[in-house]
């Protein structure tokens, strides 16, 4: 049986997400980050909606990969699904070149450009471990 994933982008003020449940990752959305509470109330809702089983956080190289490791942990301490990381490096770069071929208008691509990046981690996650 296929596993539900959850990829997640993380980013101080957006958190793109990305949806799977077997080979192929899409992009499932975007969190505005305001506050802990608000994007936790938000994010529990969609782990249960999708059933989500597994979460897979992308992990960039330098400063920011502490600070998502942090992330990692506090969500960690509110859900219960397992959390892996995943070396994320090049899916910023896909992202914006897949978005950019889907033809999207550019607000809307630009809205969604982290849930994009969020689906080239997980892709590339399911790739090598699937």
């Amino acid at each position: 049986p296929n596993m539900k994933i959850l990829g997640i982008d993380y980013g101080r003020k957006k958190i793109g997400l990305s949806f799977s449940e077997g080979k192929i990752a899409s992009p499932l959305g975007v969190i505005k980050f305001e506050d802990w509470k608000s994007f936790k109330e938000r994010l529990i809702e969609i782990i249960a909606e999708e059933g989500v089983e597994k979460i897979v956080i992308g992990v960039s190289e330098g400063k920011m990969a502490e600070e998502i490791k942090k992330f990692g942990e506090r969500l960690l301490s509110e859900i219960s699904a397992p959390i892996e990381y995943f070396d994320e490096t090049l899916s910023t770069h896909q992202a914006q070149e897949l978005s950019r071929e889907s033809g999207m208008k550019k607000n809307k691509r630009l809205a969604l450009e982290d849930a994009y990046a969020a689906s080239v981690m997980l892709q590339s996650y399911l790739d090598n471990n699937v």
